[in-house]
C-alpha cells in the first residue's frame, strides 16, 4: 500500500506530528521559565524525550513509506539491537559465543525472512520450537556445564522477547488478511503502535500528577494504580476514537485498545523486574531521554503477539 496515497494514514501522521510540535513548544516554554536546578533537569529530560520521539516517528513513518519490506527491515534491526542489549545486561560465558553467533546471525535473520516471505507456519514455530531446542544443544556441545540452565534460559528468553515477540508488530502488516480491509494493514500497525506508546505516556502523566498507590513498589516504583487506570482509560478512549483507521467498530477498537494497554503494562512490569534483578535503571543509552531500545519496546513486546493473534483469530479470513 502506498503510504502517501491513503488519507487516513496522512491524518494519523499529521496528528502525531501535531502532538510533537505542541510538545516541543511546551518544552521550549518550560525551559525558558525553569528557575531551579531540579526544574531545569526535569525539563531537559522532557525535551530530550521529545527530540527522541521526533527521530523515532521519522524512522517509523519512513519505514511504512517504503512498504512492507521497509517495516520488516526496521523491526529486524530493532530486534537485533534489543537482543544485543538483553544479552549485554544478562551476560553469558565464552562457551556460549558460538550459540550466540547462531542466535544473532542465523536464527534472527531467518525468522524475519520467513516473515518477509509471509510463511506463517515457519514464522510461528521457528523460534519457540526449533531455536528453543537448538540453543541448549549447541551450548551443551561447548562442554561448559557451569550454570548451564541459567545461561541457556537467558539466550532463550532473549530470542523470545526481543525477536519473536517484537516481530509480531510487522506481522500485523504482512500476515493479517482481514476481509474488507485488504491493503490497509499499515493503518492497523500505526494504530497499534500509537496505542502502545500513548499508553506508556498517559500512564506516566497520570502517575506523575495523581499517582499515590504503588502497584509493585519493589519492581517499578513509578507504576501506580492511578497511573494505570487513568492512563489506561485515556488510551482506550483514544483507541476507540481512532476506530476509523482499523477494521473494528468503535466498541471493538476500545476492547482491542484495552487488551493492548493491559499487555503493555504487564510487559513493562516484567522487563522492569529483569532490570531490578540486574541492578540497573535502563537497558541502555541508545535513545536519548528514554534509555535503551528495550526501554521503548518493553510494552510492545508483550502486546504485539497477543494483539496479533486476537485479531487473526477474530477477524482474519
Amino acid at each position: 500500500m502506498k503510504f502517501l496515497s491513503d488519507p487516513a494514514l496522512i491524518w494519523l501522521l499529521g496528528g502525531t506530528l501535531g502532538v510533537l510540535v505542541l510538545a516541543s513548544v511546551i518544552g521550549w516554554v518550560l525551559a525558558k521559565r525553569a528557575a531551579t536546578d531540579a526544574a531545569k533537569v526535569t525539563v531537559a529530560n522532557l525535551n530530550a524525550r521529545t527530540k527522541a520521539w521526533w527521530g523515532m516517528v521519522a524512522v517509523f513513518a519512513g519505514a511504512l513509506a517504503v512498504g512492507p519490506m521497509g517495516a520488516t527491515i526496521m523491526f529486524g534491526l530493532t530486534s537485533f539491537m534489543a537482543l544485543r542489549e538483553f544479552i549485554t545486561l544478562t551476560p553469558t560465558k565464552p562457551g556460549d559465543h558460538r550459540t550466540l553467533f547462531w542466535v544473532f546471525f542465523i536464527i534472527t535473520p531467518l525468522h524475519y525472512y520467513f516473515l518477509a516471505t509471509q510463511w506463517y507456519g515457519m514464522f510461528a514455530i521457528l523460534i519457540p520450537v526449533y531455536a528453543f531446542l537448538l540453543v541448549p544443544v549447541r551450548t551443551a556441545m561447548a562442554g561448559d556445564c557451569d550454570r548451564f540452565l541459567e545461561r541457556t534460559a537467558k539466550i532463550q528468553w532473549g530470542l523470545m522477547i526481543c525477536v519473536y515477540c517484537i516481530s509480531h508488530a510487522p506481522a500485523i502488516l504482512l500476515l493479517l488478511k482481514i476481509p474488507g480491509f485488504e491493503g490497509q494493514n499499515a493503518k492497523l500497525l500505526f494504530w497499534f503502535v500509537t496505542v502502545v506508546e500513548m499508553s506508556d505516556v498517559m500512564q506516566y502523566v497520570w502517575g506523575k500528577t495523581c499517582g499515590k498507590h504503588k502497584i509493585a513498589p519493589t519492581v517499578s516504583p513509578g507504576k501506580t494504580w492511578e497511573g494505570f487506570l487513568g492512563g489506561g482509560a485515556t488510551t482506550v478512549g483514544l483507541g476507540a476514537a481512532l476506530w476509523w483507521a482499523t477494521p473494528f467498530t468503535p466498541l471493538q477498537a476500545a476492547g482491542m485498545a484495552a487488551i493492548v494497554v493491559l499487555m503493555g503494562f504487564v510487559g513493562g512490569l516484567v522487563m522492569s523486574a529483569i532490570k531490578r534483578d540486574r541492578g540497573v535503571k535502563d537497558w541502555g543509552t541508545a535513545i536519548g531521554g528514554h534509555g535503551g531500545v528495550m526501554d521503548r519496546m518493553d510494552s510492545l513486546c508483550f502486546a504485539a503477539p497477543v494483539f496479533f493473534h486476537v485479531v487473526r483469530y477474530t477477524f482474519d479470513a
